[in-house]
């Protein structure tokens, strides 16, 4: 008996491990204090008595951003880096301009869930499983729908028409992060060697160094 309780206890010490997030609030805020030289994992509260309304405060979603590049979109991003007051609250958001037919590359999130909604134009959106199955989860949207990405798994969207549209992003943490699969792959600084690129695609190493002078 003593060695089935000892059991479970394990077990649901490790469960508990497992479902690891966004540290929760002991006090009703903890505003961030960006420039407190003390590392912790997210970041230092601001004195208390020196908090004031404009912490818990960002404007600028109603602007449309600059999709004038390569892939046709832009990311305007309110995480903890941009308002201070979500520290400790395990949110954030972002809205994202697509230019028509522009894309938000493959990407993933290692910190955040992440849940769109469709405020102008038509979007395609889609995510890919884990190994083994890679099985790619697609589905078209317009104005008014809601999408959910799993937190890591990498995931795209798509303007799939010839007007602007805008999407909002909710992320499950304060700080989700964002893997561009592309960039990193092919634009890390220092380069990936060459010979380790052109096996894993499987392409030559004229194909890899081309890429990669792009990014």
């Amino acid at each position: 008996m003593a060695s089935r309780l000892f059991f479970i206890g394990l077990l649901v010490a490790s469960c508990s491990l497992a479902m690891a997030s966004d540290p929760s609030p002991l006090q009703d805020f903890c505003v961030a204090a960006p420039k407190s030289r003390v590392f912790v994992n997210g970041e230092v509260c601001k004195d208390p008595n020196l908090v004031r309304a404009d912490d818990f405060f960002f404007s600028g979603l109603h602007l449309m951003g600059d999709t004038s590049n390569a892939v046709g979109s832009n990311v305007t991003v309110v995480t903890v880096a941009q308002l201070p007051g979500l520290n400790t609250f395990g949110i954030s958001m972002a809205r994202i301009d697509f230019a028509p037919w522009g894309i938000n590359p493959p990407h993933t999130h290692p910190r955040a869930t992440e849940i769109l909604t469709v405020l102008e134009g038509k979007i395609e959106v889609g995510f890919v499983t884990s190994n083994p199955e890679n099985r790619l989860i697609t589905k078209g949207l317009q104005k008014g729908d809601v999408f959910v990405f799993p937190e890591g798994l990498v995931h795209f969207q798509r303007n799939v028409g010839n007007d602007y549209a805008v999407v909002i992003a909710a992320l499950s943490s304060q700080n989700p992060g964002a893997i561009t699969i592309a960039n990193a792959v092919f634009g890390s600084n220092p380069n990936i060697n060459e010979d380790i690129l052109a096996k894993a695609f499987q392409v030559d190493k004229k194909v890899v160094r081309q890429i990669q002078s792009k990014l």
